[in-house]
């Protein structure tokens, strides 16, 4: 008892004291007094604040739907028994000797080349093109990945960017297997890293740290730089700048907008029948993530690289950003949502917050004089 009277009184701790943002004069009256229709004057701030619980399509856009469960009675139970035996102990095996072999062949043509090659660079960026793409094939092989591509292949132009929306880092890899793209992506930790500053670099790809300011200054002169070259990897990135679960899209980075060159939109699309494709980074590993991809039926998955687009006379770069987020979510047919998907990785700014408490503080306090 004593516990859960500790526990209350850390709760009460925490919450904002209402009497704080009031004149003290102003509180003459009971709390007893206090009857229906003052609750109905402070309603706006408590309409919001259960919309905001009701409606939260933020949360939304980072939660991965469990599949329904089918294997209810004792007909289909003996189905999916079977099922998770050829998942597990055939399919499974068989795919990872399959992705094994990929990196023998990889790592055995890939250093060499890179080592012993580098007085010919033009040509050794070109062998180093093809394997990269042969090891993006292996990966989607050992999911057995059923992708479908629509529309003109992407080809090599100076002043031009290909943006997409954002479901997993297995984007890059079913892109790559098509076209050798330079991307801009955030700097990862582990043996996902090692690849990074290694094998990646050599077809172009820019790596930042999302919580370095001066990253972003870095990135933003090296994208700059790359869109010029004639000889360079298309530039690829993604601007909503985290996975989203591929049902939303939220809002695009400005940055690959103001680089004064075209847009390209390519819109990226999951059928969820055998697995969900969305990698929730701060819940699962990336090496399990793999794993859950490799022990599925397939990854089946639409690719529509669409007309592109320039900056409008008139148009900002914001407007210029939300324009591309249009074409992308109608086309893949996803929701859009105007979040900021950074702020997955932050608090709300403390200024808003009491911004709200301020508002409602000045409500309580209308009603109060008014008495």
């Amino acid at each position: 008892m004593s516990g859960l009277n500790s526990s209350s009184s850390e709760v009460d701790l925490d919450r904002p004291n209402i009497e704080e943002y009031l004149p003290h004069d102003s509180i003459q009256e009971s709390h007893e007094k206090l009857r229906l229709r003052d609750l109905l004057d402070i309603s706006p701030a408590l309409t919001e604040a259960a919309g905001a619980i009701v409606d939260d399509s933020f949360t939304r856009c980072f939660k991965s739907n469990p599949p329904e469960p089918w294997n209810w009675n004792m007909y289909l139970f003996p189905l999916w028994c079977c099922g998770l035996v050829a998942r597990y102990l055939i399919i499974f095996p068989v795919r990872a000797l399959v992705l094994t072999l990929g990196w023998i062949v990889f790592l055995s043509s890939f250093i060499p080349v890179h080592f012993l090659m580098k007085g010919n660079d033009r040509l050794k960026k070109k062998i180093e093109r093809y394997l990269v793409e042969t090891m993006c094939s292996f990966f989607v092989a050992s999911w057995t990945g059923v992708v479908k591509y629509h529309g003109p292949r992407p080809s090599m132009r100076p002043k031009q960017v290909f943006v997409a929306n954002h479901t997993s880092m297995i984007d890059f890899i079913i892109l790559e297997q098509m076209t050798p793209f330079a991307v801009i992506m955030q700097k990862h930790p582990g043996w996902v890293g090692l690849l990074q500053s290694t094998i990646l670099e050599s077809v172009g790809c820019i790596w930042f740290n999302r919580s370095e300011a001066k990253d972003r200054e870095i990135v933003a002169r090296k994208l700059r730089e790359h869109i010029q070259g004639v000889d360079n990897n298309p530039l690829l990135i993604f601007p909503e700048g985290t996975c989203v679960n591929n049902n939303y899209t939220v809002m695009f980075k400005k940055g690959a907008f103001e680089l004064g060159c075209t847009v390209c939109p390519i819109a990226i699309k999951y059928n969820k029948i055998f697995v969900d494709a969305f990698w929730n980074s701060r819940k699962q590993s990336f090496t399990m993530h793999l794993l859950r991809l490799m022990t599925s039926w397939a990854v089946v998955c639409d690719v529509w690289y669409l007309e592109p687009q320039s900056l409008r006379p008139g148009e900002t770069s914001i407007e210029f950003a939300e324009r591309v987020r249009d074409i992308i979510s109608v086309r893949a047919g996803i929701k859009k949502v105007p979040w900021d998907g950074y702020l997955k990785y932050s608090r709300p700014s403390p200024k808003h917050t009491e911004r709200k408490q301020q508002i409602f503080a000045e409500s309580v306090l209308k009603r109060l004089e008014e008495k």
